[in-house]
């Protein structure tokens, strides 16, 4: 039986013709790259056409983890640093993931010709179910940062039982209002778009110390290609539609959510708002010292580790998974009592912002988290 049991694996990846196991091993290593570099794919549907780009293949009984990027920037742009960030590997080998870029946003775009109708945020929503109809995958976990985070909030409340959970980053739920409108105009009376996409990504702070790392995205944007795509997008975004989320009514998300913005970052208060709308025991807070606008890009690190908590409370990471990273850091937890009545039932934990570990466990409440 062991005799036959070798000749079967033996067939399963036979060697070449005068191939060695070191050349074996360099083939399944050059296809293990290819698959790393993903699958682009685009898909035609009522507004036009989207692309995506797949890493992984499919998992039995596991969603697939998509995201969707803000305003100036494309699925790398937005999510590279995060998921080829060294403690990611442990999630993404258990998923399969799907990367959308907003029309025009992808990498050698042609620009859009003149007049040309770009759909509005609750149209970007409603391509999804082209996308997941195509990859033929019946639900997903949303990862969306700022116009991402909302366009996925958007296709969870349309359809509820496609999502399994919702990390949600910078979300703006409520539609811009007059004063938001006459300061929109005023500032682009005297500044760039560039510059105005710039204050959405990231904090004053940030912009005014013009790091090497503000510079790089100045750059990307300020002399993108497809800049006239960008405006686009943006003008969607700025137009975009109230939610309507509120606690306790019909019109919320019934799946997990993990809510997180940076300390002084331009969404801060637009994501503590959300956070008072949405179910207490399905949401967890997490605000990120140290990590400007775009935590997913400062942080990576710390966010994983989030991540890998929000997943392990779902049932999709074992806490064996957990330990290497739980010993490699060093816990500074406290626990506080809310002082305000929305949040009567949270919990505050707080961590320093160099090291700390957050609470495991399925959701049971909302966790205000400053790490």
């Amino acid at each position: 039986m062991a005799e036959l049991q070798e000749v079967q694996i033996m067939e399963e990846k036979p060697l070449l013709p005068g191939q060695t196991p070191e050349a074996a091993k360099e083939a399944e290593l050059a296809a293990r790259i290819l698959l790393d570099q993903g699958q682009t794919h685009s898909v035609e549907t009522p507004y036009g056409s989207v692309t995506f780009t797949v890493y992984g293949t499919p998992k039995p009984k596991r969603p697939a983890i998509l995201t969707y990027h803000d305003v100036g920037l494309n699925y790398k742009s937005c999510f590279q640093p995060l998921f080829q960030f060294g403690d990611m590997q442990e999630i993404i080998q258990n998923f399969v993931r799907v990367h959308v870029d907003a029309p025009g946003m992808q990498e050698g775009a042609p620009v859009f010709p003149l007049g040309y109708q770009y759909p509005s945020l609750d149209q970007l929503a409603d391509m999804i179910p082209c996308i997941l109809q195509y990859l033929n995958f019946s639900t997903i976990i949303g990862f969306g940062v700022g116009a991402g985070a909302y366009i996925l909030s958007r296709y969870a409340l349309n359809h509820p039982d496609t999502v399994e959970g919702l990390v949600l980053i910078n979300i703006d739920p409520n539609a811009k209002g007059w004063m938001d409108w006459a300061a929109h105009k005023l500032t682009g009376l005297t500044s760039s778009l560039s510059e105005m996409i710039l204050g959405h990504l990231f904090s004053q702070e940030e912009l005014s110390g013009n790091s090497e790392f503000i510079q790089k995205y100045r750059n990307i944007i300020s002399h993108a290609p497809n800049l006239e795509n960008i405006e686009l997008y943006w003008n969607s975004y700025n137009n975009r539609r109230d939610l309507n989320i509120e606690r306790g009514s019909d019109n919320t998300l019934k799946c997990p959510v993990m809510l997180v913005v940076g300390d002084q970052a331009p969404h801060e208060e637009a994501v503590v708002e959300c956070n008072s709308k949405l179910d207490p025991t399905q949401t967890s807070f997490l605000k990120m010292a140290d990590s400007g606008g775009q935590p997913q890009l400062t942080q990576p690190g710390k966010l994983t580790e989030a991540f890998k908590y929000f997943l392990q409370g779902m049932g999709y990471m074992a806490s064996s998974c957990m330990t290497r990273l739980s010993r490699s850091r060093t816990a500074s937890l406290t626990s506080a009592a809310s002082i305000d009545g929305n949040r009567s039932r949270s919990r505050t934990m707080s961590q320093s912002s160099e090291s700390g570990t957050l609470p495991s466990g399925t959701p049971g409440h909302t966790m205000e988290v400053s790490c």
